[in-house]
């Protein structure tokens, strides 16, 4: 049987900080059956409210775009909980029963990157829900 030792740290070394979360922006693409716009647009707006990251929706009858920040430790946890997101909301802000089609998750630095550059940079209307 072998025994592993702990490592010790002289007494003045700090402990290693956890690694911070970062923001990462999140580009999440569902659709689906048709809807009513008006119960669509309602849903989206309840899911606004309830996400405190929340930037901007644009949607049609059968499909929706969501552009939102998450704080997250790295590319791999933010697109996971963007993964969630969707059918963790479904039932409280009424959302109709789509699948996500598509995901973007970009760092901040990225993202900046690309508006300064004129691509992929935000809507034409930002924050809040509006049709396409």
């Amino acid at each position: 049987m072998h025994r592993l030792r702990a490592e010790r740290r002289p007494a003045d070394e700090p402990p290693t900080a956890p690694e911070q979360a970062r923001l990462w922006h999140v580009v999440l693409s569902v659709a689906g059956p048709v809807t009513p716009l008006s119960e669509l647009r309602a849903g989206l707006e309840r899911l606004a409210h309830d996400h405190s990251f929340f930037l901007t929706a644009r949607y049609a009858a059968d499909h929706a775009e969501i552009r939102y920040w998450e704080q997250a430790r790295d590319l791999h946890d933010a697109a996971a909980i963007a993964l969630r997101l969707w059918g963790e909301h479904k039932a409280t802000a009424k959302l109709p029963p789509w699948e996500i089609v598509g995901l973007e998750v970009v760092d901040r630095a990225t993202y900046h990157q690309r508006v300064a550059e004129g691509f992929a940079g935000p809507p034409p209307q930002l924050g809040g829900v509006y049709p396409y």
